[in-house]
Formats: C-alpha cells, structure tokens, sequence
C-alpha cells in the first residue's frame, strides 16, 4: 500500500470525533447539519473530499436516545469517516434528516410513508450539491477534486444526483469527481428505467441476499447506463445483506457480510484514489 492509503480495519479504531458544521442545501432553504472528518495528512495543501450521504436510518445510532451530535453517529458512519480522512481525503457527513425534523430516522418497511421533503431524487441530491458548495469554498478542500459517497437510500440519492441529462446535472466540471453508491434502491421514482448515465465515474455495491432492495434492478439500471455510454459498474457480493458494511457484530458475524465489507472497502479505496489521487503525494 502507498503512504496514503491503510488497511481496511484500521477504520475501525474511531479517532477523533468529526467537526460539526453547517451549510446551505441547494434547496434554496434547509440549512444543513453536517460532521467534517479532518485529513489524517493533513498540512498547508489543498486536498481531496469525500460527502457522505447516510441511509433511511439516518446519520445516527439508534442508541442515540434523543441526542444526536457527533458522539451518536452511527458507527458505519465514524468507521467510513475515519477511513476516508486516514486516506488523507475531508469527509463529510451530511445529516439531511434532522434539520427537517427526522433525526431519528426511518425503520425498514417505510418507504411509502416517509414525506416528500425527503424525496431521494428531487430532494436529497440537491443536500449533496450543498455540501459540494460548501466544501469548494474552504481554502483547504481541491475544489475539483471532490467524491460522493452513499448507502441504502443515500445511496439511491447519489446515483440520482450523478445522473446526467437531468434539472439537477451541474455544468461541466462544477459536479462531483466520482461516486460510489452501497446498495441503493434502484427504482428511483420511475425516472430512470431506461438506465442511469452518470456524467462521472459511479461505482455500484450490492449483495445477493439483500433483504430491503433489490440488487437484480440495480443491475438493470447499470447495464442499461452502460449501454448508454455511462461509465457505471456494479460489483455484486454473493450471500452478503442489505447493509453487509456496517461493522457491528451482528452483522459482521456472516462471513458473507464479512467479505464484502472487507472487499468492498478495498475496492472504494482504489477507486477513489484512481479519481481523487493519493494525498501523500501532495506533501
């Protein structure tokens, strides 16, 4: 491995809590909670980032018991955000449910009666522009050089806000770097049923024993991108579950889960350098 990249289960030796901060959603009107994971490497120079964008459940554990701040976040959300700052990159998570009002969250099953200001196509990709913004404003991020990151529903948000061709796509060289989208459902409203082009590299992990969306329409959508022209893949694991990275140990205890959390984290780490390029580098 480079000096700006580390092994996977160092991720999990949590580090620091993240700086809490705040930002304008390209909504026009939600101002937005987010937790900034600071570049182990950091120095003077301008580096990468990565946003962050979490799943139906929300940013937080559900142990939060009614406090949620950085000390609660959920611990997929500190494993990744400390993975992707000891690459040297900023991460930042973007809490887009508790500034209207649903910190807490959704349970599975619920798709159908979660409001529409939560809208995963026309709402949540416009969180991520906003902390886009946000990021290219610091003296300290690479503007140009700038990921998405997401699961479950954030993930279905990140493969919306990459599709090009739509209200939302940024003008050329104003959007993300790449993406990478955890087992996102991929019915998304209807709107891309004749595939996903995204306007950037997008990288899809998904499992064959998802319990909550399917991984077969996700491969639908991604060779139908493909055949468009996208430069769009899915990486399928076999036997591993909706969720397969988080690393508690109910989870982890299925070697399923086990492999492709280990896999999958490889393989985001070689793509994002591929496309953010290597921090160390930098000093």
């Amino acid at each position: 491995m480079s000096a700006g990249t580390i092994d996977p289960a160092k991720a999990q030796d949590w580090g620091p809590l993240p700086q809490r901060v705040t930002f304008p959603s390209a909504d026009g009107h939600t101002m937005l909670i987010g937790y900034l994971f600071e570049p182990a490497l950091k120095n003077s120079v301008r580096l990468p980032a990565v946003v962050m964008m979490h799943g139906r459940a929300g940013a937080y554990s559900s142990l939060a018991n009614g406090r949620y701040d950085a000390s609660t976040l959920s611990q997929r959300h500190r494993m990744w955000g400390q993975f992707w700052s000891l690459q040297g990159y900023h991460a930042l998570m973007v809490d887009g449910f508790g500034p209207r009002g649903y910190a807490q969250g959704f349970p599975a099953g619920s798709y159908e009666r979660r409001p529409p200001e939560l809208n995963e196509v026309t709402i949540r990709p416009l969180d991520a522009y906003g902390a886009l913004g946000w990021l290219r404003r610091r003296n300290d991020v690479l503007a140009e050089r700038i990921a998405l990151h997401g699961w479950s529903n954030g993930a279905s948000a990140t493969l919306a806000a990459m599709a090009a061709g739509t209200s939302i796509t940024p003008s050329s060289g104003q959007g993300f770097t790449a993406a990478i989208a955890y087992y996102p459902a991929c019915g998304l409203k209807g709107q891309f049923e004749n595939g996903l082009k995204p306007y950037a590299p997008v990288r899809v992990f998904h499992g064959t024993a998802d319990e909550e969306v399917s991984f077969r329409r996700c491969r639908e959508v991604v060779e139908r991108g493909q055949a468009a022209g996208g430069d769009i893949q899915i990486r399928i694991y076999p036997g591993a579950a909706h969720g397969f990275d988080d690393p508690s140990r109910s989870r982890q205890s299925v070697k399923a889960n086990a492999d492709a959390k280990a896999q999958s984290m490889r393989e985001a780490q070689r793509f994002f350098a591929q496309y953010l390029g290597d921090p160390a580098a930098a000093r």
